[in-house]
């Protein structure tokens, strides 16, 4: 964890043992295992929030995304939409003028037999 190696180690633990005396060495060895492995947990605790923190941040970055694509979609759909509506338009306007045509065609000859006399 530090790149300490055992010759290190064995240094450590013979300064603790004058320092310390042998009949504190084992309490104080326990007091250091409990703070080691509480600084772990808190070095994962931490970790772990970091990782949620950057996972909820790509996920708001591919909402907004996903809402600008679909946004996009939506106006491509919209024009489309507009473009067929006109279309339908000018189509229903063609199809009355030839009708209207159609009906005058149809008219005027049966007018026209009408007013002449049959003899």
């Amino acid at each position: 964890m530090f790149g300490v190696d055992f010759s290190e180690l064995m240094v450590i633990l013979a300064v603790a043992l004058i320092v310390i005396g042998p009949e504190r060495l084992p309490k104080v060895a326990r007091t250091c295992g409990h703070l080691l492995g509480r600084a772990q947990r808190y070095v994962n605790g931490v970790k772990a929030d970091i990782t949620r923190e950057m996972e909820i941040e790509e996920l708001q970055q591919m909402q907004k995304r996903i809402n600008q694509e679909v946004m996009g979609a939506e106006k491509a759909v919209n024009q489309v939409t507009q473009a067929v509506d006109l279309q339908v338009l000018q189509l229903n306007s063609s199809v009355a003028q030839q009708a209207q045509q159609v009906d005058n065609a149809i008219v005027q000859p049966v007018t026209k037999a009408e007013k002449t006399p049959i003899a």
